[in-house]
C-alpha cells in the first residue's frame, strides 16, 4: 500500500466556530461533514481557508455501507461532488448502518455492524461499489457503540483486517470510539491497534465524551480526556499517523481552549527522528506525483500530494459467482442471502430501537433501552437546529422536547431530519396542539410555508385519528 499524504493536525470545521477555526495558528487541515455543505455554495470561511492552503477533506455520515442494502448511487454521487469542490484528496465515512428499507427506517445515527461473515461479505461488496464510484480514495472509520450483537464470529480487529485486506480501502481510527468500546463493549484498544494493518492508517480522530452510569457517552461536546489522548499515545507508540483531527460538534468552547486541545494533541503526536527529518512513510505535502497514481486524475493528485490507490477488479477478474476468485468471499445469490440474513437482523434491532417493537434474542435489554433514549434524544435536538422555530412556537426547549419525544415514541423516522420536522408538526396539528390557538396558527403557517400544502382539515384528522394517525 502506497504511503499516505502528510494531513497534520487538525479540526473538525463546524459553521458555529467557522472564525474561531480560521484563526487558530499552526491548522494544517480541516474535516467538513460532507452533508453540511453544497458543491456549489462552499462556505466563505471554508474558501478562505483553501486559499490559505489548508486542506479540507468531506467527512461522510450517511452512506451506511454496513447497511444490507447496496449504496444509493445519488449519496455516492454527491459524496464524490463535495470531493471534487473542495479538492479533497480522499473522502471519509463509517462503518455503520443507518437505515433499513424492509421496513423503512432510520436511525438517524450510526449503528454497529455485527462483526459475521455475512456482515463482512455485505461490507466488502459496498466499499468495492463505492469505490468504483468515488472519483478519490476511501477510507472508512471504526464507530463508538452501545451495544454488541450476539453471535459475532470476528473480533473487532481482524474484522477491520480482512477489511482492508479484501478492499484495499483505508482506515480512519478513532482513539476515542476504542475507548468508547472499552468501557460499554469490554474491548481492549491495544488489542485492536495491535490487530489492525496500521500501515492503511489515512488519519486519526479524537474527541471528548462523558461516563454516566457506567456507560461512556461518545458526545463530541466535551473536552478531550485523559484516557483518550492515553490511546492516542498508545497509537503514537506504533505508527506516526499521518494526520489527526479535534472533533466537537456541540458546547463548544472558548477559542483558547480549543486551541490548548489542539496543542496537547500535537504534544502527543509530535516525534521528530534523530536526523530532523518528517515522519517515516509519509509524503510530504505538495509532492509531486505520476498523473496515474492511484486512478486518480493527475490534478486531483498533485493537490491531495498522494493518495491510497482503489481497489478495483479489473475487467473480467470476477469469476462467475461474482467473488473475484477470493478465499472466502461469497458473491451472486450466496451474496444476496447474505444481504437478506443481515437485513432482517439490522431490521429488528432498529425497529427496536425506534418503533418499539420487541428486543431481538440476545441482546442486552438495558442496553437497548438507553441507546433507544439517546437516538430519540439526539433525534429532537437536530430536529430543533434544523427547524429552530418549532422550539419557539411550543412554548420553550422543555415544552418542545416533551411533545417531540412523545411523538417519536410512536412515529420512527423514515427520512432526514427536516421531513421529520414536518411530519412532527403535522402530527400535532392532526391533534390540534398545541393548545393555545396563536401558537397552532404560528405552527400552522410554518408548515403550510415549507411543507407547499394546506395543513389537514377537520374530516383528514378524524380519518386519520380512527386509522391511528393520530396516536
Amino acid at each position: 500500500m502506497k504511503p499516505m499524504a502528510r494531513l497534520g493536525v487538525g479540526i473538525g470545521w463546524r459553521p458555529e466556530i467557522a472564525e474561531a477555526v480560521e484563526r487558530l495558528g499552526h491548522l494544517d487541515w480541516v474535516e467538513v461533514v460532507a452533508e453540511n455543505v453544497c458543491p456549489g455554495h462552499l462556505p466563505e470561511s471554508l474558501l478562505r481557508l483553501r486559499e490559505r492552503g489548508v486542506r479540507v477533506v468531506p467527512h461522510g455520515v450517511s452512506l451506511g455501507l454496513g447497511g444490507a442494502d447496496r449504496p444509493d448511487p445519488a449519496k455516492l454521487a454527491a459524496l464524490g461532488e463535495r470531493a471534487v469542490a473542495l479538492g479533497a484528496p480522499l473522502v471519509t465515512e463509517h462503518i455503520a448502518f443507518v437505515r433499513t428499507s424492509s421496513p423503512v427506517l432510520e436511525a438517524g445515527h450510526l449503528l454497529p455492524v455485527p462483526r459475521t461473515r455475512d456482515a463482512l461479505d455485505v461490507l466488502c461488496e459496498n466499499v468495492r461499489i463505492a469505490q468504483d464510484a468515488l472519483p478519490v480514495p476511501l477510507a472508512l472509520e471504526n464507530i463508538a457503540a452501545l451495544v454488541s450483537w450476539p453471535g459475532e464470529e470476528l473480533t473487532e480487529a481482524r474484522f477491520l483486517t480482512e477489511l482492508v485486506e479484501r478492499t484495499g480501502v483505508r482506515l480512519l481510527v478513532d482513539v476515542a470510539n476504542l475507548h468508547t468500546n472499552r468501557v460499554n463493549r469490554g474491548e481492549d484498544p491495544a488489542a485492536v491497534l495491535d490487530g489492525i494493518p496500521l500501515e492503511a492508517l489515512a488519519y486519526v480522530h479524537v474527541a471528548g465524551g462523558v461516563e454516566r452510569d457506567g456507560v461512556w457517552h461518545d458526545t463530541h461536546a466535551h473536552p478531550v480526556p485523559p484516557v483518550v489522548l492515553d490511546v492516542l499515545a498508545a497509537l503514537r507508540d506504533r505508527v506516526d499517523p499521518p494526520g489527526v483531527l479535534l472533533e466537537r460538534d456541540d458546547d463548544f468552547p472558548a477559542e483558547s481552549e480549543l486551541a490548548a486541545e489542539l496543542t496537547r494533541i500535537r504534544e502527543v503526536v509530535t516525534v521528530t527522528g534523530a536526523d530532523g527529518t518528517g515522519p517515516a512513510g509519509v509524503v510530504p505535502a505538495g509532492t509531486e506525483l505520476p498523473a496515474d497514481a492511484g486512478g486518480i486524475p493527475g490534478a486531483v493528485v498533485r493537490a491531495a500530494a498522494e493518495a491510497a490507490p482503489r481497489a478495483q477488479d479489473p475487467e473480467g477478474a470476477r469469476d462467475a459467482d461474482g467473488s473475484g476468485g477470493e478465499p472466502g468471499v461469497r458473491g451472486g445469490a450466496a451474496l444476496d442471502g447474505a444481504r437478506t440474513r443481515v437485513g432482517i437482523g439490522q431490521a429488528a434491532l432498529l425497529s427496536a430501537l425506534v418503533a418499539g417493537t420487541p428486543v431481538p434474542e440476545g441482546f442486552d435489554r438495558q442496553r437497548i433501552r438507553v441507546q433507544a433514549r439517546a437516538l430519540a434524544g439526539k433525534r429532537a435536538s437536530v430536529v430543533a437546529k434544523v427547524a429552530p422555530e418549532l422550539p419557539g412556537i411550543l412554548g420553550g426547549p422543555g415544552p418542545y422536547r416533551e411533545a417531540f419525544l412523545g411523538y417519536a415514541r410512536r412515529r420512527p423516522m423514515t427520512s432526514g431530519y427536516r421531513r421529520d420536522a414536518l411530519d412532527f408538526a403535522e402530527h400535532l396539528l392532526i391533534q390540534d396542539l398545541p393548545a393555545d390557538p396563536a401558537a397552532r396558527r404560528r405552527l400552522t403557517a410554518w408548515w403550510r410555508d415549507r411543507a407547499g400544502a394546506r395543513p389537514p382539515g377537520r374530516l383528514v384528522r378524524w380519518a386519520r385519528a380512527l386509522t391511528g394517525r393520530a396516536s
